[in-house]
C-alpha cells in the first residue's frame, strides 16, 4: 500500500539556514543555477507562487540510542583547518542535538528531518535497558520525519521492530512507567525487508511527505547483508533484497503516483578519506574522496533519485557522486551518535515536480555541546536515568586509565577477549584462547568519573555500553587448521576488501602483513599460541561470543565448531574478569595492543 504523510499540526518548524557559521563546507552538488523568480497571477494581480521552492532535509544516521552525550573519542569530531591542521570539538547529546535541529529550522516553513537506521541498537544502558523506548521517545521530541530501518534495528528480532514502530509494552518485561509505551510518531521505512513467506516488506517501503503543492517521496533500505552482521535469530523469517534493484523499483512505482522528487535513505555507506567531517571529498573530482560500498550504489541507483542519505560505516562525509545518466547527486552520511546533522537544500520545481538538481547543496554541522540544552531532552533523560541508576551505578571494576576501543587491535578489544577466555575457562579448564569480534566493542572505558563514582571506577553503564547485545560466551571445538583458516578468513571471501580484524586473547600472537592480498596477509608461521606453533591436527578448544559461534561477520569456519558449551551472556563475563581482577588499590591498567604485529 502507498505510504503517505502524516501531519503534525502542533509542530512548530523553525529554522536558521544553511548560511550558519557552518563550520561546514557546503558540498557541491554542482554549481547553483540562476532561477527565475515568481510570476503575477494575470487576473487578480496577486504574485504566484515560485517555480522554485528549497526544501530543507536535515538529516543523521546511526544513533545508537546515544542519548547522553558520548565519552571519549566517540563523542569528538575531527575538524579540518584552513592551515591544513586539525582540531577536535566535543560533540553529541541528544539535549544539544535537539537545539540545533530546532535552531537550524528557523524560518524554514519547508523542512523535514530524516534518518539513516540504526537509531536503536547497541545502545547504551539508560536506552538499551529499556529496549530503546527512551530513544524512541527522543526521536518523537526531535520532530523526526522518517527513517530507514538500519542493521541493528534487528538486534532483537522482526516482532521487537514492530513493537518500536507501533507501541505497546514489551511482552516479556512489560511497561517501564504509568504509561504504556506509544511507539514511533516517524514511520521506520524497510523496503527490501521482506517477510520470507509472504515475500512481502516487513514494514513500509516508502513515504511521502506533502507540503502544499510540494511533495517527496522517501525510499529506506537497509544494507543487504544484514544477515551477516546481525544474530541468525535477528533476521529469523527475513529475506533481505539488493539494495539498488529494490530502490530502483519503488522509484517507479513512486513515480507511477506522480511523485518525481525521491530521496533514498540507505543504510550502507561509504570511507572518506580523511576522517574530518569537513573533508572535501569531491576534489579533485566529484566523489574522488570517497570508496567503499555506497560508490557502486550510487552509481547505479536510478536518476529519478535526486539525493542519497546514508549511514552505517559512521563516517561523514557530504559527496557528489555521479548517478548512471552521468549527472552529479548530493550523497551524505553524519557519522554517528548524533555527533553531526546534515543541512541539505532540495530545490523542488513546481514546473516538473523534481529537484532540480544543479541547486542542490548539503553541508554536515557540528552538534556542539555549547548551545542551551533543549530542557524536554533534559527531562527525558533525567525520567530513564532515574530507572536505569540501581542497576547502572554499580561499580564493576577498576582501571588505571582510559581503554580505548581504536586501532586495528584495540586495548577494550585485548581486555574484553582475556576475560572471555578467564571466564571460559571457568566454564572448562581446558579453554585456550578467546576471539572478539572488533564490531562487539561498542566503546572504550573512560579513567574519568562520569558521575559520582570516582575516577578510574566501571560502572555496570559503563560496561553495559561496551558490550550491549547480550551475546552468550561459548566455547568451542577446532582444529589447529580450522584456527588457522578462522583467522585468514579475517582477510579473506567477504572480509577481502574491509578486514575484520578479531581481538585475540594475550596468548595468541601473529603477524597481518598488509603489504600482501587476501589470506596471505596472515602470516602463517608467525602463528603462536603460548609462544608455540600452532599444530593443524592438534584439538583447540576457543571462547567466543554467539555472534562468531554462529559464523557471523563472514567467520564461516567459527559456525564449525563442536563440543559447544554455552556460558552466560558476555557482559557478565567481562564484570566477573574486572570484580575479581581488578580494585581501588589495585586497578587493572590497559592491554598494550602488540598481539597483532603489524606490516604496512
Amino acid at each position: 500500500m502507498p505510504a503517505t504523510s502524516h501531519s503534525h499540526p502542533s509542530r512548530r518548524r523553525r529554522t536558521y539556514g544553511l548560511l550558519a557559521a557552518a563550520a561546514g563546507l557546503a558540498t557541491a552538488g554542482a554549481l547553483v543555477a540562476a532561477l527565475p523568480a515568481g510570476a503575477q497571477d494575470a487576473r487578480h494581480g496577486k504574485p504566484l507562487p515560485s517555480r522554485y521552492q528549497d526544501v530543507q532535509l536535515l538529516s543523521f544516521n546511526d544513533l545508537h540510542g546515544n542519548l547522553e552525550p558520548p565519552s571519549g573519542s566517540s563523542g569528538r569530531v575531527t575538524e579540518l583547518q584552513a592551515d591544513g591542521t586539525t582540531k577536535t570539538i566535543d560533540a553529541g547529546g541528544v539535549e544539544y542535538l535537539a537545539t540545533h535541529l530546532r535552531q537550524a529550522r528557523e524560518g524554514n516553513k519547508y523542512s523535514i528531518t530524516a534518518a539513516g537506521g540504526d537509531m536503536v541498537g547497541a545502545s547504551p544502558l539508560i536506552s538499551g535497558l529499556f529496549h530503546d523506548e527512551p530513544t524512541i521517545e527522543a526521536l518523537n521530541k526531535l520532530d523526526l520525519d522518517v527513517t530507514s530501518v538500519g542493521n541493528h534495528e534487528f538486534d532483537e528480532g522482526a516482532k521487537e521492530l514492530k513493537r518500536l514502530q507501533k507501541g505497546g509494552c514489551h511482552p516479556t518485561d512489560g511497561c517501564y512507567t504509568d504509561e504504556e509505551f506509544g511507539g514511533a510518531d516517524f514511520p521506520y521505512l524497510a523496503a527490501n525487508v521482506l517477510n520470507e513467506k509472504s515475500g512481502k516488506p516487513i514494514l513500509k517501503p516508502y513515504w511521502v511527505w506533502k507540503k502544499k503543492d510540494v511533495k517527496i517521496g522517501f525510499i529506506g533500505v537497509t544494507l543487504e547483508n544484514t544477515p551477516g552482521i546481525v544474530s541468525a535469530e535477528g533476521v529469523k523469517g527475513l529475506k533481505f533484497k539488493d539494495e539498488v534493484e529494490t530502490i530502483n523499483k519503488y522509484a517507479k512505482e513512486l513515480q507511477r503516483q506522480g511523485v518525481k522528487s525521491i530521496v533514498a535513505l540507505i543504510h550502507e555507506g561509504g570511507l572518506p578519506a580523511s576522517t574530518s567531517y569537513n573533508y572535501d571529498c569531491d576534489s579533485p573530482g566529484a566523489g574522488d574522496g570517497i570508496s567503499g560500498p555506497i560508490v557502486d550504489i550510487a552509481k547505479n541507483v536510478s536518476p529519478s533519485v535526486d539525493a542519497l542519505v546514508t549511514g552505517h560505516t559512521h563516517a561523514a562525509y557530504a559527496c557528489t557522486v555521479n548517478d548512471p545518466a552521468g549527472k552529479p547527486r548530493t550523497v551524505t552520511s553524519a557519522a554517528s551518535f548524533g555527533r553531526l546533522y546534515t543541512d541539505t537544500t532540495l530545490t523542488y520545481d513546481r514546473f516538473t515536480g523534481d529537484i532540480a538538481r544543479t541547486a542542490v547543496k548539503s553541508a554536515n554541522h557540528v552538534v556542539t555541546r555549547t548551545v542551551p540544552k533543549a530542557t524536554d531532552m533534559t527531562e527525558l533523560i533525567g525520567k530513564w536515568n532515574a530507572l536505569a541508576a540501581p542497576i547502572g551505578n554499580r561499580a564493576i571494576g577498576h582501571v588505571s586509565a582510559d581503554v580505548p576501543n581504536t586501532g586495528t587491535e584495540s586495548p577494550m578489544g585485548d581486555l574484553i577477549a582475556d576475560a572471555q577466555l578467564w571466564y571460559g575457562r571457568k566454564l572448562d579448564a581446558e579453554a585456550d584462547l578467546a576471539l572478539m569480534n572488533p564490531g562487539g566493542v561498542r566503546a572504550g572505558l573512560t579513567y574519568a568519573a562520569k558521575g559520582a563514582e570516582g575516577d578510574g571506577v566501571v560502572t555496570y553503564a559503563e560496561g553495559f555500553t561496551v558490550q550491549p547485545f547480550a551475546n552468550t560466551v561459548n566455547l568451542q571445538d577446532f582444529t589447529g587448521a580450522q584456527l588457522v583458516q578462522v583467522l585468514k578468513e579475517q582477510v579473506s571471501g567477504s572480509n577481502a576488501s574491509a578486514p575484520k580484524i578479531l581481538q585475540p586473547s594475550a596468548n595468541l600472537t601473529y603477524t597481518l602483513d598488509l603489504t600482501k592480498s587476501g589470506a596471505d596477509r596472515v602470516v602463517t608461521d608467525s602463528i603462536k599460541l603460548n609462544g608455540a606453533a600452532v599444530d593443524p591436527a592438534a584439538t583447540y578448544r576457543v571462547a567466543t561470543n554467539s555472534f562468531l559461534a554462529g559464523g557471523g561477520d563472514g567467520f564461516t569456519t567459527l559456525g564449525q565448531g563442536t563440543n559447544d558449551l554455552v556460558g552466560l551472556d558476555d557482559l557478565a563475563a567481562l564484570e566477573q574478569y574486572l570484580t575479581a581482577n581488578s580494585s581501588a588499590a589495585a586497578p587493572i591498567a590497559p592491554p598494550v595492543p602488540n598481539r597483532i604485529t603489524i606490516v604496512q
